[in-house]
């Protein structure tokens, strides 16, 4: 019924108890999840786990908050893309969040290796996975001027505005909310999901972070995403059923994912 379209299950949280949270996936009827890579060091074991498991898929790319690590190149992300369970590029965006005093232009690498994962998902075509905090519009401006509509993608773990989710979703981008929004605190956003069409949301964890109401506070994992799902359903007044069934669908559509791999 749900699937979990952003985990990170090669994480050092998850290494002990993978069985126990593969099996909590199935008894909460998340069928399928998207082990997200943040650099490239761990690539390998975000692949492994895509190909031991039917019902897990895979990214490649680097997290724009990972400053001292291997720098992707094009040629590098466009052939492991090759690879039939890895769906994505990414994550990669932009973040100004932890600039603290440097200036905007020290911050041009992180803008570079976002344009290099677009080129590369343009080159593989595959959708990208996007981070976005505090730098929303320059994420928008270099989606628009690198072409990104052609390919499309997410944008993981919306927390920005109904005006950001409009010009993203007028590129292909489908929006993709996590256990934020289950927040008491997170009332813009609520609003925002409500006026995001059903047929152009994903739902996810982002786990182990971010876990939902009522797990607030605890290590998040995929089973979790089944929490996001019944809340938005509530929130938007539709069936629970209708809500998995549909985003489930949105992420075969976004991932470009056949059938055989069901």
């Amino acid at each position: 019924m749900f699937i979990d379209s952003h985990c990170h299950l090669d994480f050092p949280e998850f290494q002990s108890r993978l069985p126990e949270v593969l099996a909590n996936m199935a008894a909460a009827k998340v069928d399928h999840a998207l082990c997200v890579s943040v650099d490239l060091p761990d690539f390998p074991k975000v692949r492994q786990l895509a190909e031991d498991y039917d019902h897990l898929f895979a990214s490649v790319g680097v997290h724009p908050d990972y400053e001292n690590t291997p720098e992707p190149t094009i040629e590098f992300l466009v052939e492991a893309a090759q690879h039939p369970k890895i769906i994505a590029i990414g994550e990669t965006g932009l973040d100004y969040y932890r600039m603290a005093d440097r200036s905007y232009d020290s911050m041009e690498w992180q803008r570079e290796r976002f344009r290099v994962h677009i080129r590369a998902a343009i080159a593989s075509g595959k959708p990208l996975i996007i981070h976005t905090r505090s730098a929303s519009a320059d994420t928008l401006r270099i989606l628009e001027e690198e072409g990104a509509d052609k390919v499309g993608g997410v944008m993981h773990c919306f927390t920005e505005s109904l005006a950001v989710a409009q010009a993203a979703m007028e590129m292909g981008f489908y929006i993709s909310f996590s256990g934020i929004v289950t927040f008491k605190s997170a009332k813009d956003l609520q609003e925002t999901c409500r006026q995001v069409p059903l047929e152009r949301m994903l739902i996810e964890t982002d786990s182990p972070y971010l876990a939902p109401i009522p797990y607030r506070g605890k290590i998040n994992e995929p089973a979790w995403v089944a929490n996001v799902g019944q809340y938005i359903a509530s929130l938007k007044g539709v069936s629970v059923e209708a809500l998995g069934n549909q985003t489930s669908e949105n992420f075969l559509q976004c991932f470009q994912v056949t059938r055989k791999y069901l």
